[in-house]
């Protein structure tokens, strides 16, 4: 594919795919157009970064569809100057985008082959204000929160409190939680010392991220 190719092909994720999957805000849609997804996947699927199917990463890991990544990131809803904690970073695609709406963005990997290939592909898009870091995500990152923004890349069983108790005050935390076949799209936003508010956003199946607890159900 040359330059022209790409840029009808990313016109068309956008408008074709993630358009009708309601996502509308302008940020989002912005860094869509400008962040190249083709540089974040292996070159071997160059071709395919647009399309609608999640792309194999090393580590038996895969990227999420653009639709699903631009919903997640909308429901984030990232404000400038406000510090994000991203859990999974695979190719590092999301990082650069969330690194482009906060003030900084540390994102952790389990998997040491994508932990240098997100840091290659940042350093290679400019962006200078995400950490990269090779640690278990289950945990967090406790010595650097509070979070504004709490991000996780794939699915979970259920969120653990010890992430929950990362966020800041008015801190929301995304993740796509339950066990298949009924997965759910959650944002969870602190609203007091122990106190904390679940929206139900949209179902969706996705892998399950690496060392999470699996449970039989979710509560909060």
């Amino acid at each position: 594919m040359n330059l022209q190719d790409f840029e009808q092909a990313r016109y068309y994720m956008i408008e074709q795919q993630v358009r009708p999957w309601q996502v509308s805000s302008p940020h989002v849609l912005a860094l869509l157009s400008l962040i190249r997804r083709e540089d974040f996947v292996p070159p071997a699927f160059k071709a395919m970064a647009f399309a609608d199917l999640e792309i194999s990463l090393p580590g038996g890991q895969h990227m999420l569809s653009p639709k699903v990544q631009a919903r997640l990131l909308q429901d984030a809803g990232v404000q400038t100057g406000e510090k994000v904690l991203e859990i999974g970073t695979g190719s590092g695609y999301m990082t650069a985008i969330l690194a482009s709406l906060a003030q900084r963005v540390l994102s952790l990997e389990l998997v040491g082959e994508l932990v240098e290939m997100a840091r290659d592909n940042l350093q290679k898009a400019c962006v200078y204000n995400a950490e990269v870091r090779q640690a278990d995500g289950a945990q967090g990152a406790p010595a650097d929160g509070p979070f504004d923004v709490i991000l996780l890349g794939g699915s979970v069983s259920e969120v653990p409190a010890n992430l929950l108790a990362q966020l800041k005050l008015g801190g929301r935390l995304v993740a796509i939680v339950g066990d298949e076949p009924s997965m759910h799209t959650l944002r969870i936003t602190r609203t007091g010392d122990a106190n904390f508010k679940t929206d139900e956003l949209w179902d969706f199946c996705a892998e399950p991220l690496l060392n999470f607890p699996k449970t039989s159900s979710f509560k909060f």
